[in-house]
């Protein structure tokens, strides 16, 4: 037999139904529906209909914050974005290269465990040295054949209120940050913060680099960067490589305001990476009661056709102690928090933590197709609504043709055994 030709028999491929699935080199080379397909001298597999998913995607995390949150320095008080950011500010001032790489790495860990294989990280670059940055552009070299990992040079004490964030933040996309970030809702004032997004389009086009802003992460009901960011987008040509990162103020607008908003976001076209469990635990702390959830309107964004992925933030930080990089995880807390709970949704839901997620992050070659590498894991349920009811746990990854890990004689929830 060939051992770099594999045939994985009776597989359930995630919105495309059972079939097999040659493999060659690390490539899918065919996709059969035919019964009895066969190949010779390749290595044969029977997968008894477990369900095949593109690898998760996390499109919004903190590597570089992980796992601080019990650093004496970390107490967050009032459970607030602000007081999170103030907390940080002294945490960062003793870490150098090497505690965040391990922090990062036992992060990432956890992650690729539960089937992630897409990483994007937001890195702060207010600090006179780029301690996280030159730590995470390590890291995603290291860890190239395990995860892709994108950076978005993040200023996180904001870029007019950090002295010289303006300076790091371009150094920090000349030493290779994949993305440019913004805080516009920290700034000082509103026209600060404007002119933050107008300088982090500036700074993409000319670097061509993707956005990522954080905006509007705050229940203030006047917060309405998103619009420019929007508009920006839009009239730069850049709408699908710009990502507006939690949009929590949506949630606060009148519905005669975002009824114009939509019409303008639509056109753009721009990106949103919702982050459910963080922003449910930061949000409406002002508010008594009826108290905000603080998540922006997933629902009718998925309903006017714009790409919302779920992605986890933090695990374990000054802005959120607990967090472990599951999606599945996420996925469930975003679902009943957003009320994505029709049959269809719930068919469907599945695409927040993989295809929309490589949409936010740009991944052209993502997807189970002929063609491309064989990237997958396998889930241990046998359809995607069984795996969204069940959070089922990932029984194998593969990344280019090759296992980055099985569970040991895994036992679905049919008592079948997973042979690989």
């Amino acid at each position: 037999m060939h051992k770099n030709r594999v045939v994985l028999k009776n597989v359930n491929i995630y919105q495309q139904g059972l079939a097999d699935i040659l493999i060659d080199e690390g490539r899918i080379i065919h996709i059969s529906k035919e019964p009895g397909y066969e190949v010779g001298d390749a290595v044969c597999h029977d997968l008894k209909s477990h369900l095949m998913v593109p690898p998760y995607v996390e499109s919004h995390i903190h590597l570089d914050y992980t796992y601080t949150a019990f650093h004496p320095s970390a107490i967050n008080r009032t459970g607030t974005l602000f007081e999170g950011i103030a907390r940080w500010s002294e945490i960062k001032k003793s870490d150098d290269v090497q505690t965040v790489k391990e922090r990062a790495k036992r992060a990432l860990k956890h992650q690729i465990l539960s089937g992630i294989q897409y990483v994007r990280t937001h890195v702060d670059i207010t600090d006179p040295d780029l301690t996280g940055l030159k730590a995470l552009l390590e890291l995603k070299e290291e860890y190239r054949d395990l995860v892709e990992i994108q950076i978005v040079a993040f200023p996180q004490e904001g870029l007019y209120c950090y002295p010289k964030a303006e300076e790091l933040l371009e150094e920090a996309l000349r030493m290779g940050a994949d993305a440019i970030g913004a805080i516009p809702h920290f700034e000082y004032t509103e026209e600060l913060g404007r002119a933050s997004l107008k300088k982090v389009v500036e700074l993409a086009v000319k670097y061509d680099r993707m956005i990522d802003v954080h905006c509007d992460e705050t229940d203030d009901e006047h917060s309405h960067f998103l619009e420019q960011l929007a508009y920006l987008a839009h009239v730069n040509g850049i709408g699908a490589r710009t990502t507006a990162s939690h949009a929590s103020a949506m949630a606060s607008y009148n519905n005669a305001y975002t009824f114009k908003l939509f019409k303008l976001l639509r056109r753009a076209g721009i990106r949103f990476a919702v982050c459910p469990a963080e922003n449910l635990y930061l949000q409406g702390r002002q508010d008594s009661y009826p108290k905000r959830r603080g998540i922006t309107r997933v629902k009718e964004l998925l309903e006017a056709g714009l790409n919302v992925s779920f992605a986890q933030d933090s695990i374990s930080d000054p802005w959120y102690p607990l967090g472990n990089g599951n999606l599945m995880n996420i996925l469930d807390i975003g679902l009943h928090a957003c009320q994505l709970m029709s049959l269809k949704e719930i068919e469907n839901a599945l695409d927040l933590i993989t295809v929309h997620g490589a949409k936010t992050m740009n991944l052209d070659a993502y997807g189970i197709k002929e063609g491309r590498m064989a990237d997958f894991i396998i889930l241990d349920a046998g359809t995607p609504f069984d795996a969204v009811q069940s959070r089922a746990d990932v029984l194998c990854s593969v990344r280019h043709g090759k296992l980055l890990f099985k569970k040991e004689k895994p036992v679905c929830q049919t008592g079948h055994e997973l042979l690989v």
